[in-house]
């Protein structure tokens, strides 16, 4: 009898992770069998809100890298379309912006047309001509975001840089204005502000940074107005994301706000304190980065939506087959708070229909003296639970996922997360949204948020409050 031969073990191919649709969430978007990172061209048209993103098309962990994209008509329900814009053995598409070509500035559109411009970093790769550069580029459609044409004559702005992207462009001035970009040299911890009249030739303005979280590369800025709630008076938000060395660690996002002239953003506010505490952040939990708003979004509301994940583990986490999601799109606004300072709101787009994820609005006692914990869990114990610490001396809220589920697939995962209570007022409001894989808490009306991914081995379904003794 001949023996079953033996295969080599290095010509097996591993098993297939199992699938796991119990942790892809609902309202908050995720590829459908591929891997997305940063949200890119986010544009309000024709009643449609698009969502591009960075996404390998070919695999679950980062590598090429292309544009895909998802439309909606209400910021919680999205359909998936082909690639955008796909990438080429001589560019990889990284991030970058949209804007509608009303005036055909550009001159791409026909008569009766309306141009759509995706303005994109081009990574050029070591086949091309010109090999670990990055600079901008455009591709247009005239059918509404369905298909893109590379423009013949990119890259339109080209520096020679290793690490000039993520460009944010804008209309600035009304019918007698000008396209602004405001883009990164990511190395230099600089924001990088151009002008032009016509999207295809650029001038430099101005430059702002480096400026309070300087730990690691900046990338993905937007800069836009905001109206001071209850003031009608205007400022200026200067986004700018930062990996590593965010409040949480690892990525996060930063924000500044100003003045802008058209020209030049002049900060109200800046801090020479060394602590990452004393700087104003968008979310102070592990898992938002790159975030962008919504170009022409109706009646003027500034929508912004970002990347649910951290690059400390963003390649490990355990989905299968999609990997990474969004976070759920927020409304910005600027309140005034009681320390003088001004600081921005968030209030998230939420589904009407209420099954489709679990929201618990909470009133937590935070007088001095008061330390609670809101515990998240299920039926089972041994589902996994999330602990929501508030903490009146102490005038912090802590995030504690160590025991949320699954946590040991990488190191840095397990994380307590702590921000502070920037209300005085007592009790705090807790808005809490569970959906499936990822947890987003508004504080006080989304005057601190913490978004973070949670892998529980059931859906967490209970809350209950619970008096907290300090560890």
């Amino acid at each position: 009898m001949n023996p079953i031969p033996t295969v080599p073990t290095a010509d097996v191919a591993p098993p297939a992770p199992a699938a796991t649709p119990h942790l892809r969430p609902s309202a908050h978007f995720t590829a459908r069998d591929t891997w997305l990172n940063d949200p890119n061209g986010l544009l309000h048209h024709a009643g449609v809100y698009h969502l591009f993103f960075q996404n390998n098309s070919e695999g679950n962990i980062w590598g090429p890298m292309s544009w895909g994209h998802a439309t909606s008509t209400d910021l919680v329900t999205w359909s998936e379309h082909d690639v955008a814009i796909a990438h080429t053995p001589e560019e990889n598409v990284f991030s970058g912006s949209a804007v509608a070509d009303v005036r055909n500035t550009a001159g791409f559109a026909g008569a009766g047309e309306t141009a759509l411009v995706a303005v994109y970093t081009s990574a050029y790769t070591s086949a091309s001509r010109r090999p670990g550069v990055q600079a901008q580029s455009l591709a247009y459609s005239l059918d509404g975001g369905v298909t893109w044409t590379r423009y013949a004559g990119n890259p339109v702005l080209d520096t020679g840089s290793s690490d000039f992207r993520d460009p944010k462009v804008f209309w600035h001035g009304g019918d007698e204005g000008r396209w602004i970009m405001v883009a990164v040299e990511a190395q230099d911890r600089q924001v990088v502000i151009y002008s032009s009249p016509n999207l295809l030739d650029w001038t430099l303005e101005s430059r702002f940074g480096p400026a309070h979280a300087v730990g690691g590369m900046w990338e993905c800025p937007d800069l836009f107005p905001l109206e001071v709630r209850g003031t009608g008076e205007t400022r200026w938000v200067l986004v700018v994301s930062l990996n590593p060395g965010a409040i949480a660690g690892g990525s996060g996002t930063q924000y500044f706000v100003g003045d802008f002239d058209g020209s030049t953003f002049v900060p109200e506010r800046q801090s020479d304190s060394p602590h990452l505490a004393d700087y104003d952040w968008l979310d102070y939990g592990r898992d938002y980065y790159a975030a962008v708003s919504f170009n022409d979004a109706p009646e003027g509301r500034r929508l912004m939506i970002g990347w649910a994940s951290n690059w400390d583990y963003a390649n490990d986490t355990p989905t299968h087959p999609w990997r990474s999601a969004m976070s759920l799109v927020r409304e910005l606004e600027l309140v005034r708070c009681s320390d003088g300072v001004l600081r921005v709101t968030q209030e998230p787009q939420l589904p009407t229909d209420a099954t489709r994820l679990q929201v618990f609005d909470v009133q937590v006692p935070s007088a001095p003296g008061d330390r609670t914990d809101v515990v998240l869990g299920s039926d089972d114990p041994h589902g996994g639970r999330i602990t929501i610490t508030v903490d009146g001396d102490e005038r912090t809220i802590t995030c504690d996922r160590s025991r949320s589920g699954a946590v040991d697939f990488h190191p840095a995962f397990s994380s307590a997360d702590t921000a502070p209570l920037l209300s005085a007022g007592t009790p705090t409001h807790l808005k809490i949204v569970v959906d499936a894989s990822i947890l987003e808490v508004y504080v006080d009306e989304g005057l601190v948020t913490l978004t973070q991914q949670i892998f529980p081995h059931v859906p967490l379904t209970t809350v209950r409050l619970e008096p907290s003794s300090p560890s």
